[in-house]
């Protein structure tokens, strides 16, 4: 047995699941004649699922939690990531109730989340102006060029939390997405980049061409993406395989189906292409808008790590 306050927390956890059969996803009832859900929902609030996103935005507190949900375990303790999940909510003081798994299904629509969800305020860009503007050589306290990349109308919520996951672990500094046209941090976005999200700040821009213009006039290149090796408008395209930097350097990733706007790409001094390893077939002519994007930074990461001091 585990006591009363477990059997307590199994009582609102079936509380919780009969809400959540009439759970709206824009505020209706599924249907005619059902009324609002008693159990309220924090105003704005949104459900975290899985175990990296949940766990690292607890222990970042980069935000307001409100509730941590738990997949109650009959007949047992529990998974021990679980339970320690569970201690780190309740030592910061946020709830956490006991609930079946299909009140967890239910909350997050049925997506993976491994036995927990999370209630938290909604996480938003930060704002370049806010931003503490590292200067050229600044980087791991001068020793090496800093490295930002900037994402222009991504909207797909698994190629962004991709994206955020492959520039945090290949060594970017920053990230910068447009705020027009692009997908906010959702908790798709968190899980996807398997809780990179919750620890890697992620900033904005409302004017992209008039900040790549001003990083280019502070000495910094700027280089675009290009799925084909042709020349654009008279930027140059090259193979990312031949690239070399010698100073602080943005890359520019487009969007999926369109890639760089023109405007977009008039800013930037060169281009990089990575070449196919075969002739390719009609209609399969680039990759995956994240894949190539770690291809990409592995290489120029892989040089900045040869050539720093």
């Amino acid at each position: 047995g585990q006591g009363a306050e477990a059997g307590r927390g199994s009582r609102t956890g079936r509380e919780l699941w009969r809400a959540q059969q009439d759970f709206p996803r824009g505020g209706k009832g599924k249907g005619p004649g059902r009324k609002a859900v008693t159990l309220e929902r924090t105003k704005g609030s949104e459900i975290l699922f899985g175990m990296a996103p949940c766990g690292l935005a607890l222990a970042r507190a980069r935000r307001a939690l409100f509730r941590l949900f738990v997949k109650e375990q009959r007949g047992g303790s529990g998974r021990p990531l679980r339970a320690e999940l569970a201690l780190q909510a309740a030592a910061r003081g946020v709830p956490v109730l006991h609930v079946p798994g299909r009140a967890l299904d239910a909350l997050c629509f049925g997506r993976p989340h491994q036995g927990v969800c999370l209630e938290a305020a909604p996480l938003p860009f930060r704002s370049l102006r806010d931003a503490e503007e590292p200067r050229p050589g600044d980087g791991d306290g001068g020793r090496r060029q800093l490295l930002w990349l900037v994402l222009e109308h991504i909207q797909d919520p698994m190629n962004l939390g991709a994206l955020l996951r492959a520039a945090y672990f290949l060594g970017v500094d920053r990230v910068v997405a447009t705020r027009n046209n692009s997908c906010p941090l959702t908790p798709v976005v968190s899980k996807a980049s398997a809780g990179t999200m919750e620890v890697f700040d992620v900033y904005s821009t409302d004017d992209l061409q008039g900040f790549l213009k001003a990083k280019s006039a502070e000495g910094w290149e700027v280089v675009g993406t290009a799925s084909r090796p042709v020349d654009v408008e008279s930027v140059p395209v090259i193979s990312c395989s031949e690239f070399q930097w010698d100073k602080p350097l943005i890359v520019v990733i487009g969007s999926e189906g369109e890639g760089l706007s023109l405007e977009t790409q008039l800013q930037c001094q060169r281009m990089l292409a990575i070449p196919p390893g075969r002739a390719l077939h009609p209609g399969i002519d680039s990759l995956n808008v994240s894949v190539a994007a770690g291809i990409l930074l592995h290489s120029i990461c892989s040089q900045r790590r040869r050539h720093g001091d």
